[in-house]
Parts: structure tokens; sequence; C-alpha cells
């Protein structure tokens, strides 16, 4: 009788099938560990997403609008007036504000009537409105005049006569500030399922 063959192919191959399988899960192991990385980076250095939950930037921004802010871009140039931001409401911080920077450090910021004026000179602002509120007070239409200190900004919501804003709680520590809103990745229907198509990725100005 000739003697056995100590070695398995069929072993082998099952040996061999398994450290492939090993090498597999080694390498989506991997991958998944710097994906977790790369997002966790990006998120506290790059952008991030943020949602609208009132109506104080209507109509640049609605209800159920999703946004990405840049949270890099004021690490290397300083806010500019018109910017919108996402910030950490002074008076709560755990809360996030989103409005639009109207005035900046050393500016005097009045608002008479419905116009803005920023030292002395009228503000031109198509993204403004002005809507009815009867619980809003008189002085949302006769503010100021204030100056805006060292290291902060002036903030104002869109929708002007209902928004929380620099005319109640004060100027803006940059400190505060998560970034710059620049597009809308997505948006909901309000109290709905329904999808604003026509929004996702406009760009914010």
């Amino acid at each position: 009788m000739a003697a056995r063959d100590p070695k398995n192919p069929e072993g082998e191959a099952v040996a061999a099938q398994t450290a492939q399988e090993s090498s597999l899960w080694k390498e989506y192991a991997k991958a998944i560990v710097v994906a977790v990385f790369l997002a966790v980076v990006i998120r506290t250095f790059v952008a991030q997403a943020f949602k609208i939950p009132s109506e104080s930037m209507v109509s640049t921004l609605l209800v159920g609008d999703h946004l990405l802010v840049n949270k890099l871009l004021y690490r290397f140039e300083k806010p500019q007036r018109g910017d919108i931001i996402v910030f950490r409401y002074p008076m709560e911080p755990d809360r996030d504000f989103v409005k639009r920077a109207i005035g900046l450090p050393g500016e005097t910021v009045e608002m008479k009537g419905n116009t803005v004026y920023v030292n002395g000179e009228a503000l031109v602002e198509p993204y403004a409105i002005y809507e009815q509120n009867p619980l809003a007070a008189g002085d949302d239409y006769h503010f100021g005049p204030v100056t805006v200190p060292d290291g902060h900004l002036f903030m104002m919501g869109d929708n002007r006569n209902n928004s929380q804003d620099s005319r109640y709680w004060g100027m803006l520590d940059m400190n505060l500030i998560h970034g710059k809103a620049f597009i809308i990745h997505w948006s909901w229907l309000d109290n709905t399922f329904g999808v604003r198509w026509d929004r996702i990725g406009k760009l914010l100005k």
C-alpha cells in the first residue's frame, strides 16, 4: 500500500480562504476606523451640519432646512457683513443660533423704521423682510445707536420682526462662532415627510 501524502490540499485551501477572509475583515475594520476618524475631524475642524428650527431667517432659511457650516474659514479671515453665521447662543451656550452679521467691530449700528444704518449709512438689504407681528415691540423699529466692541459682531435675523438677535441679547462674542453657513444640503417641509427638492444644493448669500 502506498504511503499517504501528508499534505492536505483541501485543508490548505480552507486555511488560505480563512486567512483571506480574516485579511478582508481587517481591511474593512481599518476602513471603518479611518472613516470614523475622518468624520470626527471634518465635523470638528472643517464642516458641520445644522438644522433650522425657527423662522427668524425667513425667507433666506426655512424651518426644516439643513445647512453645512464651514468651520475653517474664520481661522484664516474675519467675518464679513452679510455672512450667515451659526453660533452658540450667548444666553444659553448649549443652544445654536443662526443669524446674519450686520455690524463689525468698531462700527455703529442704528435702526430707524425698516432701515438699518451702519456708521450713518443705510444698508441695502434685499434679504430682509418685515412681517407684521402684533407681539413685536416698537423698539424693534427704533434701535440704537450702539457701537460694536472689538472681538464682537452685531447679529440680526432676516425676518426682522420675528428674530431674537443682538437687539435683545447684545453683541456676539466671536469665540462663540461655529462657522459660516454656505449651503443647504437638505430641506424638509414643515410637519411632513415632504422634501423641498428645489432648495437642496442652494448656496447661501
